[in-house]
C-alpha cells in the first residue's frame, strides 16, 4: 500500500503536465460526504459530483457545509464540465451554492436531472444552468475525456459508475453502488458492461469504501419490503416511517405495506415530495396511488394511515423532529403510535438521532430501529461485493474514496487480497497521477470547507468561525472602560458576560470589574493615553478573573471610551 500519511505538510501546488491524467479530490476522501472529485488531462479539468455534508454540534449555526472549490475556481476557464453520478445530497447538494463560481455545463441521467432542476429552481438558477441529459448506459465526450456511464444499484434511482478514457489511462470511478439483484425501482447492475470493461482493461479503479469493514453483502430492497409489510401488520394505531427521501424503492415499499393492511399513505416533508415528483416524471412509481398531503392525515382514523416522514437523522427542522416536539402544524402522534426508523445512522448523527428517539419514547410512542427489526439495507457494497467488483474489473491500481481513514485502509487491504498489484490511500488535496505509470501522488493542494451560515457562504477555517466555537464553549464578555483625555478613570468599568456565571453573578461581575479597574490604574500615565494598551490590559484582566472563578477564558472585547 502506498500513499501519503494523514496530517502531512502541504506542498506548494504545481499543475500536472498536459500528457498526465491526474485525480484530485477536494472532498469525500477521508470522510463520508461532500464529494468533489477532479480529473485533469490535456490542459482541461473535469469535475465529478459536487456534494454537501450536514453540520453537527461542533458547527454552531451551520446546517450544511461543502468542499472549498477554490483550486478549480481559479482555473474555471479550464473546467469543461460537471458529471453527476446520482442525486444524493452528498453528490449534488452543493451545486446550487457553488455553481455560480464554476458556470460549467452539468451532465446527468434523467432522474438526477429532474431532482437537480427542482433544486436549481428553488435557488433561482434554473434558467442559467445548462443541464445535458445523458441516457442510462450512455457514452459521451466532454473536452478531452471520453466518458461512459455504467448502471449500478444503490439506494436511489439511476446510480452510475463513470468510465473515463484518455490516451494515457482508463479509469473506473464507481460512485456509490452495490450489487442488488432486486432493487425494486430501476435497473439491476449492468454486469455485461462491467465484464466488457474488465476485458478491455482498467488502469485505476476509484471506488466506494463506505462498507469496507462489513462482511458479506449489503442486502436487497426486496427483502426489506417483505419485512416492512409484516411489521406494519402488527400495529393498530398510527404508523410513521422515517427514511431517506431519496430512497424511492423504500417509498414504494412503504406504500405496499400500507396497501397490504388497508392504510393510506401520506408524505410528510418537502424533500419527499420533491423526490416523488422526480420519480413519477421518470416512470419510477407506476402503480403506486397518489400520496396524501399532510393536511389530509387528520381526516383518517389512527388505524387507516401510514406516514412517510423526513428526519430519520434527527435533522433540526425535519418533520419527525417537529412531530416529536409536538410542534408540527398538521401531524400529531399519541401514546401507542409507532415510528419505524427505516434507515441507518450516518456517522456523526448519533446524538441527534438519539435525542429524537428518546423524545418519542418518553411520550409513549414505540420506536423501531434496525436493532429491533429488519427495516433497512445499506446502499453501499460490503466486502463480498467489493471483492466481486475487483474480480470482474481486475484493475492495475485501486484508489479507495468515499470513506473515513479506517474505511479507506480496509478497502485498500481488501484490494491487495484480491491481487490488485498496487493500492494508494490518498487524502483530500492529493494530486494523484493515474497515467502514464507509475501511479503515485505527485503533489498536494490546499483544501478547506465552506459552510452555509445564515444566508452567507463562509470558510469554516476562518477566524470568525473559530471565535464562534470559542464562544460556544467558553462564553463571551464585553468590558467598557471610560477615561478622560489624560487617562483618568471617570467611572467603574462596566461588564456584560454571556454564557457564563450562575447564582453568584452579581458578586462575580463586581470582582471582574474591580480587577479591570486595578489593572488600568496600575498602568503608567503614558500607557493610559494609548487606547490599545488599555484595551489589552483590560482584556487580559477579564479573562484571568473569569478563569479564576469559572475555569473558562471567554472571548473578550473591550471598549475604551475617551471623554
Amino acid at each position: 500500500m502506498t500513499g501519503t500519511p494523514y496530517g502531512k505538510t502541504a506542498l506548494q501546488p504545481t499543475l500536472n503536465r498536459p500528457d498526465e491524467l491526474v485525480f484530485l479530490p477536494l472532498g469525500g476522501v477521508g470522510e463520508i460526504g461532500m464529494n468533489l472529485s477532479l480529473y485533469g488531462y490535456g490542459d482541461a479539468w473535469l469535475m465529478i459530483d459536487l456534494g454537501i455534508s450536514f453540520g453537527d454540534d461542533t458547527m454552531p449555526g451551520v446546517e450544511i457545509f461543502m468542499a472549498d472549490p477554490r483550486f478549480i475556481v481559479e482555473r474555471r476557464d479550464k473546467l469543461v464540465g460537471l458529471v453527476v453520478t446520482h442525486a444524493h445530497e452528498d453528490h449534488i447538494g452543493a451545486i446550487p451554492h457553488l455553481w455560480p463560481q464554476l458556470r460549467c455545463p452539468i451532465y446527468a441521467t434523467p432522474f438526477t436531472a429532474s431532482v437537480l432542476r427542482a433544486k436549481l429552481g428553488e435557488a433561482g438558477l434554473l434558467n442559467e444552468v445548462k443541464i445535458i441529459e445523458v441516457p442510462l448506459s450512455g457514452s459521451f465526450k466532454v473536452g478531452p475525456f471520453a466518458l461512459e456511464l455504467i448502471t449500478l444499484t444503490h439506494s436511489i434511482p439511476e446510480p452510475n459508475a463513470v468510465v473515463l478514457r484518455t490516451p494515457t489511462a482508463t479509469v473506473l470511478h464507481t460512485g456509490d453502488w452495490k450489487f442488488d439483484p432486486e432493487p425494486l425501482v430501476g435497473r439491476t447492475s449492468d454486469m455485461a458492461a462491467l465484464q466488457r470493461l474488465g476485458e478491455e482493461g482498467v488502469d485505476v479503479l476509484i471506488g466506494d469504501s463506505t462498507n469496507a469493514l462489513k462482511a458479506g453483502e449489503a442486502g436487497s430492497e426486496a427483502d426489506v419490503r417483505a419485512s416492512l409489510i409484516e411489521l406494519v401488520g402488527r400495529y393498530d394505531n398510527r404508523v410513521a416511517i422515517g427514511c431517506f427521501a431519496s430512497n424511492v424503492a423504500r417509498l414504494q415499499s412503504a406504500a405496499a405495506a400500507a396497501e397490504a393492511h388497508g392504510r393510506s399513505v401520506a408524505l410528510v416533508g418537502r424533500s419527499l415530495w420533491r423526490m416523488e415528483q422526480a420519480a413519477r416524471e421518470n416512470g419510477y412509481l407506476e402503480g403506486v396511488r397518489p400520496f396524501l398531503r399532510e393536511d389530509q392525515v387528520r381526516e383518517l382514523s389512527r388505524d387507516q394511515i401510514l406516514m412517510i416522514c423526513t428526519g430519520s437523522q434527527g435533522e433540526p427542522r425535519s418533520a419527525l423532529t417537529r412531530i416529536a416536539a409536538q410542534d408540527h402544524p398538521n401531524i400529531k402522534l399519541d401514546p401507542g403510535d409507532t415510528v419505524i426508523f427505516s434507515s441507518r445512522v450516518i456517522p456523526g448523527n448519533e446524538r441527534s438521532i438519539g435525542r429524537l428517539q428518546n423524545q418519542l419514547s418518553r411520550r409513549g410512542i414505540e420506536v423501531v430501529t434496525e436493532a429491533e427489526h429488519f427495516v433497512h439495507v445499506s446502499g453501499h457494497p460490503a466486502r463480498d461485493e467489493l471483492a466481486r467488483m475487483y474480480q470482474i474489473i481486475r484493475p492495475k491500481v485501486a484508489l479507495p474514496v468515499h470513506g473515513e481513514a479506517r474505511h479507506l485502509i480496509a478497502h485498500a487491504k481488501l484490494a491487495e487480497d484480491c491481487q490488485v498489484p498496487q493500492t494508494i490511500v490518498a487524502e483530500n488535496g492529493d494530486m494523484v497521477r493515474l497515467g502514464p505509470a507509475p501511479v503515485k501522488v505527485i503533489d498536494h493542494v490546499d483544501t478547506g470547507r465552506l459552510g452555509i451560515d445564515g444566508k452567507n457562504l463562509v470558510p469554516l477555517e476562518s477566524g470568525s468561525f473559530r471565535t464562534r466555537l470559542r464562544m460556544t464553549y467558553s462564553g463571551a464578555a464585553v468590558a467598557t472602560v471610560v477615561l478622560d483625555k489624560r487617562g483618568k478613570l471617570l467611572a467603574p468599568p462596566q461588564l456584560t458576560i454571556h454564557g457564563l456565571l450562575g447564582e453568584e453573578a452579581d458578586l462575580v461581575m463586581k470582582a471582574v470589574a474591580e480587577a479591570v479597574e486595578r489593572v488600568v490604574k496600575d498602568l503608567s500615565g503614558e500607557q493610559r493615553l494609548e487606547d490599545e494598551i488599555v484595551r489589552e490590559a483590560a482584556r487580559v484582566a477579564v479573562r484571568r478573573a473569569i478563569s479564576a472563578s469559572h475555569g473558562k477564558k471567554p472571548v473578550t472585547d473591550v471598549h475604551v471610551i475617551r471623554i
